[in-house]
């Protein structure tokens, strides 16, 4: 059964990411949406012989790939239409707890800000509309 859903999820990665910071930075985002926005997230798992599971996000999330300043275009769009926005910035790969990356981000102002990634929520074509020129992730 294909479900097309009114809202969409979309993780934007600077395309010059290592690997291993791109996988971080997406789990990072993902649970700043499922945080803000908990009617995203679907029911628990269970397998065939009852062992339970934690619940996932219940709809995809599309990875999208750009320049700086293509995730700094993408960021003020979408923040402008008032969507959910998570960021992780350059400065947090240096921090070791969640107090520290949001002392990372308050220091910046919003225009600076060294965007690596950025997770936006919001309804389906706004949020096409805040990522337009970002190309797929590979």
């Amino acid at each position: 059964m294909d479900r097309r859903f009114d809202t969409k999820i979309v993780v934007a990665l600077r395309d010059d990411l290592l690997p291993w910071q791109a996988l971080n930075v997406t789990a990072f985002l993902t649970s700043g949406v499922a945080a803000a926005v908990p009617e995203v997230v679907g029911e628990p798992y269970e397998d065939a012989d009852g062992t339970p599971y934690l619940a996932l996000i219940g709809q995809p999330v599309v990875v999208l790939q750009g320049s700086l300043e293509q995730l700094r275009t993408a960021h003020a769009k979408a923040v402008d239409r008032n969507h959910a926005v998570a960021v992780y910035t350059r400065e947090m790969f240096t921090t070791d707890h969640d107090e520290a990356n949001r002392a990372a981000v308050r220091a910046v102002p919003r225009a600076e800000l060294d965007l690596v990634g950025l997770a936006v929520h919001g309804p389906r074509n706004g949020v096409d509309k805040a990522t337009k020129g970002l190309a797929l992730h590979p």
